[in-house]
């Protein structure tokens, strides 16, 4: 992004939605461009209005610049087993690096500060920098005004006040803050942005003292991982993988985020924006499965505390939603925000999503799923909540057996979709298999006859004779990579000559050099304009079918092309597109979980 000191612009230039890095303190994130620019950045919670938003509109969101004032060449990485992003900076007079995070603390004054740290070193020879901090809140809408307190800019809008705290001086225009300062081998400059009001004042942040709060942070992190139990051959991607989906939780309330970011196109210049930022229960579900996984039980345990108390089931209609804030609200209006074009001109930019009203019986699968693996390896459920189970369980038994919108959200009306159909069972299934487990009291006979009918249903309407497989929704012949769970979810043996027909099928038709896609648009219209890339979570399923299947020397040679496909930091969009480009909200949780689960059943199957 071209800008000059006090936010003046030069020509608009967009990054890669992949030249990212994520930075996070469990209640917000930033992105960290690989030219030293924060272009996303909501303070205080995930799902709160951007102050940084120049990923979706290079003049009008706002951005925080830090990087030499020379040309350079970059290179990105994160300080070994943390979320603490460095940035270096390679020029003809000297080598600089940013090291940028968030600190993560339990006292809850300083939690509301929500410090977000910008700590520049000059590691060889000297080098000029620049620093431009020019927010725009409320997603570019909500004026503010600069004013120093005690030698600090204030950063003030109607509903956010913020201070920035520098270890060099800054000018200011009343709008944006800025500095020009040149750094010599071995020194350090600091700049501190803070969310202040109420109990918390400004703060100073002296280099000793972010030094201090680098090394908490970096502890952090390391005590957090040290936990894992995996010990396989992606040691180093699945541990990014983790890493990941622990930035992003809610600490708050538990909650998971599908992803941290808003409107990053599926397509460039196409209308498949929307907004992530929210707690999928089926996302969030397969996470704590990831996570379980790991040995990570604390995450799985705050996320079930959540369900108990904001997902409280529905005495109308279906018992829960297919999606939730991150307070656990219901209201998730969605709306566009035409004053900005989006990223590289890709209108429009949503948030909230209404998505939230659709039916989709895939969710209550996933959920008892992940509470049945929860009862396994982390701990008994209780009494109240086996009540709920029952109460669930009880209406998929009743309203199985209807059309909804699916796993993809497809906007072009209900079918009678089999991935649909699939986690009616799963949620059948898993909770017998949890009264069975626990001696726990069930209506066992209702349970087993209509998880036996949906069995039935499934291979009598699931299977297309002509195209030798297993299809998207009933009496269809349209294909679908959701089909990949049926023997990932213990539906169906992975060497069934009936499995084994459909992912050779699969094979054939939506897989591209290991990339897979959802369906084919053409033949399954989901009622949006546009072409869509390969959707990177059927990627990793198709890596797990393959394995379970016997074929572990394709499922890794799948695997290692799909790895080849992250970022330079090992993260993942939701998509691939044509020519190996990230696109969709980014990071996105659903495809990091699946690569853990991946890796996991791969290194099994190769022993």
């Amino acid at each position: 992004m071209a800008h000059g000191p006090g936010g003046g612009a030069g020509t608009p230039r967009y990054l890669p939605v992949s030249e990212h890095g994520l930075i996070g303190d469990l209640r917000s994130a930033a992105l960290v461009g690989t030219n030293g620019t924060i272009d996303w950045y909501c303070c205080g919670r995930f799902d709160a209005p951007s102050i940084f938003a120049s990923i979706l509109d290079a003049e009008k969101g706002g951005f925080f610049e830090l990087a030499p004032d020379v040309p350079t060449r970059t290179k990105q990485f994160y300080f070994p087993d943390t979320n603490v992003l460095i940035t270096r900076f390679f020029a003809d007079d000297g080598v600089g690096e940013v090291q940028d995070f968030m600190p993560i603390t339990d006292d809850s004054r300083e939690a509301d500060r929500h410090r977000l740290i910008r700590r520049v070193v000059c590691v060889r020879g000297s080098l000029p920098f620049r620093v431009c901090i020019a927010p725009r809140f409320d997603y570019g809408s909500q004026p503010h005004t600069v004013r120093t307190e005690n030698g600090y800019p204030v950063f003030e809008s109607p509903d956010l006040t913020l201070a920035l705290t520098s270890s060099v001086p800054v000018e200011n225009d009343g709008r944006d803050v800025w500095s020009l300062f040149k750094l010599h081998e071995g020194e350090t400059a600091v700049f501190a942005l803070d969310r202040i009001g109420g109990p918390v004042a400004p703060r100073a942040c002296p280099v000793a003292e972010a030094e201090e709060l680098f090394g908490a942070t970096v502890c952090y992190w390391r005590r957090w991982l040290s936990k894992s139990r995996y010990r396989g051959r992606w040691r180093e991607m699945v541990h990014r993988s983790a890493l990941t989906l622990k930035l992003l939780t809610y600490a708050p309330t538990g909650a998971i985020v599908a992803a941290p970011t808003t409107s990053l196109p599926e397509q460039i210049g196409g209308e498949r924006n929307w907004d992530y930022r929210y707690v999928w229960i089926r996302d969030a579900a397969f996470c704590v499965y990831a996570l379980l996984r790991l040995g990570f039980t604390d995450e799985a345990q705050a996320f079930m505390q959540f369900l108990i108390e904001h997902c409280q089931p529905s005495t109308a209609g279906p018992p829960l939603q297919i999606m939730y804030g991150i307070d656990g609200r219901r209201e998730l209006p969605e709306r566009e925000l035409p004053h900005l074009e989006g990223h590289l001109g890709s209108a429009p930019v949503r948030v909230g999503n209404s998505a939230v009203d659709q039916l989709q019986l895939d969710i209550y699968g996933a959920l008892i799923d992940s509470i049945y693996l929860y009862d396994k390896w982390g701990e008994p459920i209780s009494s109240a909540h086996w009540d709920t189970v029952t109460d669930v369980v009880d209406w998929v038994c009743e309203n199985w057996n209807q059309p909804d919108e699916g796993v993809w959200e497809t906007r072009g009306g209900r079918k009678n979709f089999l991935y649909s159909r699939l986690m009616c069972w799963v949620a059948i299934e898993r909770a017998m298999r949890i009264a069975q487990h626990r001696g726990l009291p069930a209506d066992m006979v209702h349970w087993g006859q209509t998880r036996d009918r949906i069995y039935r249903q499934i291979m009598r309407r699931g299977w297309s004779p002509e195209r030798n497989a297993f299809v998207q929704h009933e009496d269809g012949d349209v294909l679908d990579a959701a089909v990949l769970m049926m023997p990932l979810a213990k539906f169906i043996s992975p060497t069934d000559p009936k499995w084994l027909a459909t992912l050779d099928t699969l094979g054939e038709e939506l897989v591209s050099d290991s990339l897979v896609y959802r369906y084919d648009p053409q033949a399954s219209p989901d009622g949006l304009r546009g072409e869509e890339g390969t959707f990177s979570i059927c990627s990793f399923w198709y890596v797990e079918a393959l394995s379970r299947a016997g074929r572990p020397d394709e499922a890794r040679l799948a695997f290692e092309k799909m790895l080849t496909y992250a970022n330079h930091l090992g993260l993942y969009a939701e998509e691939i597109g044509r020519t190996g480009e990230q696109a969709g909200n980014f990071p996105q949780a659903f495809t990091h979980l699946a690569l853990i689960s991946a890796a996991f059943n791969l290194d099994r199957a190769l022993g």
